[in-house]
């Protein structure tokens, strides 16, 4: 459904320049659920756009549902379906209005749109919202009325670009299982673009990681998380213990990557579970008083630490300030 080669986009503006996406290659075959992961100013949106025919691509190749990116822009439009993470719909126009003139757009006839409109709202569980002016609408609600529009012309690839964002936890939790019944009942392929952990190990069959423009890894959420080496450790222990814990911790078998803060130590061990007896006895002889102690199998956001030094949480936190200016050079460009 999508093989990229070296695909890559450069803006200019102001006498500089930035590679917002440098040269990745993307393959995604067809009924695949593949997440796009990576923190804010990584290259995913710009990625997207020009997989989309958005964005056309400084360099590089593409083909999207078997059209060529380059050549075929407009045939790539008709076989996709595309679901930005702003939406795009009227405040004043009605549920039933959007959806008609979108599939009028797909050339659909008005009778065909309502009738595709009817089908996918049923699915979709909004069929009773067909009068309701959107701005009415709840978070979830809107989100799938979103689906709809990118739906209503049957496409077989869909792109989401973060489509949980600003939604509480059950409308999440709502619209998985929407995307997951997609691939699963009606064999659409989905490609989606998401900064949270959770939401990509949940759903993804397969996960791309980007970081600075680049393809960093990619596989199953379960095959990324096995490159962890070990269980993570969290020990908490009086100020003055550290020292001595952090000692205990570093002869366990394995155990490797060994931190200190003011009272806790951090380490990690083949397995965790049976590595806690040991050192309980250790800190016992040692006189060593443990206040709490957590133990975690890796997660995406370790995966994503263990690549690139930093935490898929905290680059998020902190990146706003590149957002930003990624986005006045998009605009200049």
């Amino acid at each position: 459904m999508i093989k990229a080669r070296g695909l890559a986009r450069r803006f200019a503006a102001r006498g500089r320049t930035v590679d917002a996406v440098r040269g990745v290659d993307i393959d995604v075959a067809e009924g695949e659920l593949v997440g796009f992961l990576g923190p804010n100013g990584a290259g995913k949106t710009t990625t997207l756009r020009m997989l989309t025919t958005l964005l056309r691509p400084t360099s590089g190749a593409a083909t999207v549902a078997g059209c060529d990116l380059l050549r075929d822009p407009l045939g790539v439009r008709k076989r996709i379906g595309y679901v930005a993470q702003g939406g795009g719909t009227a405040p004043e126009c009605k549920v039933s209005e959007e959806i008609e003139l979108q599939g009028r757009l797909y050339g659909l006839s008005k009778a065909d749109a309502h009738r595709r409109g009817a089908e996918l709202t049923e699915r979709l569980d909004i069929a009773d919202l067909d009068q309701r002016l959107t701005k009415t609408l709840s978070g979830g609600q809107r989100r799938r009325l979103d689906i709809t529009l990118g739906l209503i012309h049957d496409p077989k690839l869909v792109f989401f670009d973060e489509p949980t964002t600003g939604l509480d936890p059950q409308s999440r939790a709502n619209l998985w299982d929407h995307i997951r019944r997609l691939r699963a009942e009606h064999g659409v392929t989905l490609f989606l673009t998401t900064h949270y952990l959770d939401e990509a190990d949940s759903l993804c069959d397969r996960i791309l990681v980007i970081d600075n423009g680049e393809i960093v890894a990619e596989g199953s959420p379960d095959s990324l998380k096995a490159r962890v080496s070990g269980d993570g450790v969290t020990i908490g222990v009086p100020a003055e213990s550290v020292p001595r814990a952090a000692e205990a911790a570093a002869k366990l078998e394995g155990a490797h990557e060994v931190t200190t803060t003011e009272d806790t130590v951090r380490f990690r061990v083949p397995r965790g579970d049976t590595a806690l007896p040991e050192l309980l006895r250790a800190l016992d002889t040692s006189g060593v008083v443990m206040t709490s102690m957590q133990v975690h199998r890796p997660t995406l956001d370790d995966v994503f630490l263990t690549l690139t030094g930093r935490s898929l949480r905290d680059a998020e936190a902190g990146t706003g300030n590149q957002t930003a200016s990624s986005s006045e050079v998009s605009h200049v460009a």
